[in-house]
């Protein structure tokens, strides 16, 4: 076994079950990456500097092929089910040795980083993968330790990632040929069959949202920022509803733009990285993060580029509408240094409507918070997925990020709800989807407008308008906002045909209670209260 680079530990890959190995390079810089991913053939370099990379049939997540290890330390605490679907500690090892065994004879990059901002609840990480690019994915997305550092790191989770390692179903209880599998009890997730490079940073986050909750640490899929005079703001929300695009406020310093904690002290970044779609990416209402796609160092996933010229067309989705960029924190402009931030003055829910009938923003009572965290509502629309029709779909991610948390959802909402009456801080719904009717008819909110309002809700001029309480959602709708056309603020003006709109709510208010039936035993009656409810 040949050792590459200066950053190694005396923790050796031994403690990991890797023996025989080729070339271990250990905690490569970018230039180093860089090198390594264009001779080996994994990537190309655009015209602007970025490396652009293909993830085959594998584009977005696997969530039918993601388990967790049942075992004695943790099975009493695992929300277990379709999200958390268990594999028992035979067919983990098994799948240990075969990825081992795969590995033997191979080149791998070793990534040793930390995952959290806060010292205090850092976890650190160590990412195994036979991919150059993968490791400078994680070198991108993860937090670096000093260099002196490296010498004594000891992981406390690994990340063994071995993409073009495929499983046999019918030999290792899999449901296909990719898996990613998590036990706790060993400290080590498993992941092969699956060139999508968000595998590696979603497994870490559902470590995470197992791990910190009993530190008093409630884990967030949320974006977050800080303003000026220090009110930190945090964001909720599913893909492509706006999370990384809103909290890249140039008027405000970005703690982070996807995954954070909330400690007893206040707000920390998981990551040291943005992971952000690109689908047709706007220089002009987008600068930001656009900038970001023209740099060295920037990984690009399944963004069309001409091969001749280097040339990016971010508007191109002929590999998928889930194009990514992974790029390091700092190369967004206010960024705040620390990746921390003091507790959350406002939090805002957001959702992308499709149904068009959601107010662009409402305020939420301590209560209807809970309720909405716990639904995590959006909307997908035709065409963004295979096999959907022509009507939008309702999605409930409960906690706004169902795939990655192992506990049981009250036990987040729980801590959301104890946080906020702690700190008094205030919460919005911000529906970023539809207007004027449901997709296909409406017209999609305008950021212009969207981002009025939040800037309006955080700086506390929305809490002093005089607000309309909607019939059927109970929600408090604002009837004016600076910069925003009244008649965009209830949702039921926009429409032209008023039955339309009316019939589209009953059916999203049904929906509604439908999905919270099944958290109705864990909470409290002022929160089953604060919830929709169809009419009779």
């Amino acid at each position: 076994m040949n050792t590459v680079g200066a950053g190694v530990s005396r923790h050796g890959l031994d403690h990991h079950g890797l023996v025989n190995l080729r070339n271990v390079y250990w905690n490569q810089g970018v230039s180093a990456l860089y090198a390594e991913t264009l001779r080996r053939g994994e990537g190309r370099l655009s015209e602007g500097g970025a490396l652009v990379v293909q993830t085959g049939k594998h584009t977005g997540r696997s969530p039918k092929d993601k388990f967790i290890c049942r075992e004695a330390s943790s099975q009493e605490s695992i929300w277990w089910g379709d999200v958390n679907m268990a594999m028992d500690e035979a067919g983990f090892e098994r799948l240990h040795r075969k990825v081992a065994a795969y590995l033997q004879g191979r080149d791998v990059f070793v990534q040793d980083v930390y995952a959290g901002a806060d010292p205090d609840y850092r976890l650190a990480v160590r990412v195994v993968s036979e991919s150059a690019w993968h490791s400078l994915f994680a070198r991108n997305m993860f937090l670096q330790p000093g260099g002196a550092e490296l010498a004594n790191f000891q992981p406390g989770f690994t990340v063994l990632h071995a993409p073009f390692c495929h499983a046999d179903p019918e030999v290792d209880g899999t449901n296909s040929e990719s898996f990613i599998v998590i036990s706790f009890a060993r400290r080590l997730v498993l992941i092969g069959g699956t060139v999508y490079a968000g595998e590696i940073k979603k497994s870490i986050f559902s470590v995470l949202n197992y791990l910190l909750p009993e530190r008093d640490v409630l884990p967030m899929h949320c974006s977050a920022n800080i303003g000026a005079e220090g009110d930190t703001a945090i964001f909720f929300g599913l893909s492509g509803t706006g999370k990384t695009t809103l909290s890249a406020d140039g008027s405000r310093s970005l703690i982070g733009d996807d995954e954070h904690g909330w400690s007893p002290r206040g707000v920390f970044n998981f990551e040291g990285g943005c992971y952000a779609k690109v689908i047709r990416l706007d220089r002009a209402s987008e600068p930001e993060i656009y900038a970001t796609t023209e740099r060295f160092g920037t990984v690009l996933e399944n963004v069309v580029m001409d091969p001749e010229t280097g040339l990016l067309d971010l508007d191109d989705n002929r590999h998928t509408e889930n194009t990514r960029a992974s790029y390091p924190l700092d190369f967004i402009p206010n960024v705040t240094a620390s990746g921390e931030g003091g507790h959350p003055k406002t939090i805002v829910m957001l959702t992308a409507d499709a149904f068009g009938v959601l107010p662009p923003i409402a305020s939420l009572t301590p209560e209807q918070a809970m309720y909405h965290f716990l639904s995590g509502y959006t909307a997908r629309v035709a065409g963004t997925e295979k096999g959907m029709g022509n009507e939008p779909s309702a999605t409930f991610s409960t906690c706004f990020g169902a795939p990655f948390m192992p506990r049981h959802p009250a036990v987040y909402a729980k801590m959301l709800g104890d946080k906020m009456a702690a700190t008094g801080a205030r919460c919005w719904l911000v529906n970023t989807g539809w207007t004027g009717g449901a997709y296909g008819v409406g017209s999609r909110m305008k950021i212009a407008h969207t981002r009025a309002m939040v800037r309006a809700a955080l700086d506390g001029r929305l809490s002093e308008t005089v607000m309309a309480r909607h019939p059927q959602f109970g929600l408090a709708m604002p009837e004016s906002c600076p910069d925003v056309p009244a008649e965009v603020l209830n949702p039921r003006n926009t429409w032209p045909d008023k039955r339309a709109y009316d019939l589209t709510v009953r059916d999203l208010t049904q929906r509604f209670e439908a999905n919270f039936r099944q958290f109705e035993p864990y909470v409290g009656e002022s929160v089953r209260e604060a919830g929709i409810r169809a009419a009779a």
